[in-house]
């Protein structure tokens, strides 16, 4: 299993609009791709709390690439609509689970 985060930095005032938008449409059609197991929306609880995370969990390096395609490890995936409310484009990043010895 790979843990895939996606972290955006939204511009001030359009938080809410944004987490909506991820709510409703991005997380239900991430959770339909194929290889996905599923993800969550994270939003900052600094002062400003303008960060937001959304961590996807993917099956293997496979489905990954199906979904973000060769450059999958360093190349964030968005709508063009999401662009208007983050201050820059998002970055990925990606961890395995370690299990306890």
């Amino acid at each position: 299993m790979i843990i895939r985060i996606w972290a955006g930095q939204v511009m001030a005032g359009h938080i809410e609009e944004f987490c909506e938008v991820l709510i409703s449409k991005v997380l239900p059609q991430l959770g339909r791709t194929d290889g996905c197991l599923g993800g969550e929306l994270l939003r900052s609880v600094t002062e400003d709390g303008h960060r937001v995370l959304v961590v996807s969990r993917w099956r293997d390096e496979a489905a990954l690439l199906g979904y973000a395609g060769p450059m999958w490890r360093i190349r964030p995936v968005w709508s063009e609509g999401e662009l208007r409310y983050l201050a820059h484009p998002p970055e990925v990043s990606h961890f395995t689970p370690v299990a306890a010895p």
